[in-house]
This record gives C-alpha cells, sequence and structure tokens, in this order.
C-alpha cells in the first residue's frame, strides 16, 4: 500500500493539472469502491474549481470552490494518473480509458486525471472543508513528519508508556503520519535500533534521534518518485526509484550493506507484516 513518499509523490506530479483549474465534467462509472461513493458526486464535481491539492497522513485532499473537500486514498492498487497535461509536464495525449478506470476528472485547461484501481480498496468522499479534519478518517491522525509539532518531545512522550515493539509504535497513525511497512524499516535500520525493542524501553535520546532519520527517509524517497513495488506509479505513469536504495526492506539473508558488517539481513513477522532488519547493526 503506498506510503506517504508515494502519495506525496503523486500529490506534486497532479498539482499542475488540477490547482487552479475547473473540473468541467466528472465521470463516474461504478457506484463504489471501497465503500460507496458520495450521493451524486459526479454532480458535485462538475463545475468545481479546485483550490488547492494537500496531504494529510495517506490522503490526497483537494480543496474546491464548492466548499467541500475531495478526498482521496489510492488503497492497494490505485492510480491517479495524469493525461493531456497543457503544461507540458506529460509527453503523451489521452489514451483511451480502459478496464478499472472508475473516476475520470475532465479539466478545463485540457488535462484528464483519471482514477485507476483494479482491487478497489481506494476510496473517494466529498467532505465539507471547514469540517474536513474532523472526519473519521483523519480525525485522530497525529502529526505530519515535516511539521512542527513532530518533534523529540513528542516522540518520548508519545513512547513512554508504549509496551508495543517500536516498529509498531512508528506505525502507529496517531503517533506519526503517513509512515508504513517500507520506511519505519529503513528508518530503525538508519537509527540503528532493533524492532523488537519495547518503546517504553527506548532511552530518550535514541527516541530524540528517530525525529530527524525519518525525515531524511521520507525526503530521500519522495525526491525518487517513491517505491514502486508492485502497482505504484507516479502521476505521468513513472515507476519510483527508491527500492533500489533500500538497506533492509525485502532484502532478507543478503548481506548488510554496512562498512565492516557480515551479517544477514532477516525477515520476522510483527503483527502480520514482514520485518527486516539486521542482527548486528540494530541493537
Amino acid at each position: 500500500m503506498p506510503e506517504l513518499p508515494e502519495v506525496e509523490t503523486v500529490r506534486r506530479g497532479l498539482e499542475p493539472s488540477m490547482t487552479g483549474s475547473v473540473i468541467t465534467r466528472a465521470d463516474v462509472n461504478r457506484p463504489d469502491l471501497r465503500w460507496p461513493f458520495p450521493d451524486k458526486m459526479a454532480e458535485r464535481l462538475t463545475g468545481a474549481g479546485v483550490m488547492q491539492l494537500r496531504r494529510r497522513s495517506k490522503y490526497i485532499l483537494a480543496d474546491l470552490d464548492t466548499g467541500e473537500t475531495l478526498l482521496v486514498h489510492l488503497g492497494m492498487s490505485g492510480r491517479m494518473t495524469v493525461s493531456g497535461d497543457p503544461l507540458g509536464q506529460f509527453v503523451h495525449e489521452h489514451p483511451a480509458l480502459i478496464k478499472h478506470d472508475h473516476v475520470v476528472l475532465h479539466m478545463e485547461n485540457g488535462a484528464r486525471v483519471t482514477f485507476n484501481d483494479p482491487r478497489r480498496f481506494g476510496a473517494m468522499d466529498l467532505l465539507e472543508t471547514a469540517t474536513a479534519d474532523t472526519h473519521p478518517l483523519l480525525a485522530k491522525i497525529g502529526p505530519e513528519p515535516f511539521g512542527n509539532d513532530f518533534n523529540e518531545s513528542h516522540l518520548i512522550d508519545a513512547f513512554a508508556n508504549k509496551n508495543s515493539p517500536v516498529k509498531s509504535a512508528l506505525l502507529d497513525q496517531s503517533v506519526v503520519a503517513g509512515l508504513g511497512n517500507i520506511y519505519v524499516c529503513e528508518a530503525l535500520f538508519r537509527a540503528g535500533i532493533n524492532p523488537t525493542t519495547k518503546a517504553k524501553d527506548l532511552a530518550p535520546e535514541r527516541i530524540a534521534s528517530l525525529v530527524p532519520i525519518v525525515r531524511e527517509i521520507l525526503l530521500d524517497a519522495i525526491e525518487a518518485g517513491g517505491s514502486s513495488l508492485k502497482d505504484f506509479r507516479q502521476a505521468g505513469g513513472e515507476l519510483g526509484y527508491f527500492q533500489h536504495k533500500f538497506k533492509v526492506y525485502g532484502r532478507e539473508g543478503e548481506l548488510c550493506v554496512a562498512p565492516n558488517c557480515n551479517a544477514l539481513i532477516t525477515r520476522i513477522s510483527q503483527s502480520g507484516r514482514s520485518t527486516f532488519s539486521c542482527p548486528n547493526c540494530q541493537r
């Protein structure tokens, strides 16, 4: 499932074609994805101007001049792609629509934004912009990792009474927004922290060290266009490339890349997810 870097990469790719433009027509080709679309979604989107495109955790939010916000979650296989961009960011023209092109937004500037989702685990909803932060999907999300509220004191306090492993604690969206399995594994490797260590047992200075490391990992991944393991594509259809920079994720049985370390990367299961780490570097 796309994590923060993939979602942010898609948002940045959509922004030139959507922000400041009007949705002249919205085609909704089925009644639902993960859950039913809101009533009259096509009619409510048609004619709406996109004021800004933002991200909250793993959600893309398009604030409209109608007072509503379009919420988008890519799910496991969802893609939002742009064609016919008049700004010249993408070279291809509008391709023929294909199976699983469930929602198509025709923009006033000539661009076309298509949401394709074969597995239909993605989601779209329309929220009142003024109260969007209180929506059940958004209300309990913690601070954004690039925001001022995600700091050493916050993380130390959040871990103080957490009996769960640090890996699980970082995946808790109420602790920090947008982190997923890939980037938590990579961050813990860079910090030299064993993923099975209980969050409350970590020394404050080790917890504090995670704040800049998490930011660095996410920024590196965004610069690489995210990670393409199965279904993820950027808004122009390109692959992400951060998977070529993985230090531990997906590298079970391979040599650790740290200098003078001859240990093999191991994989364990935590809460039904694979955790990759180096038994020598991470203590």
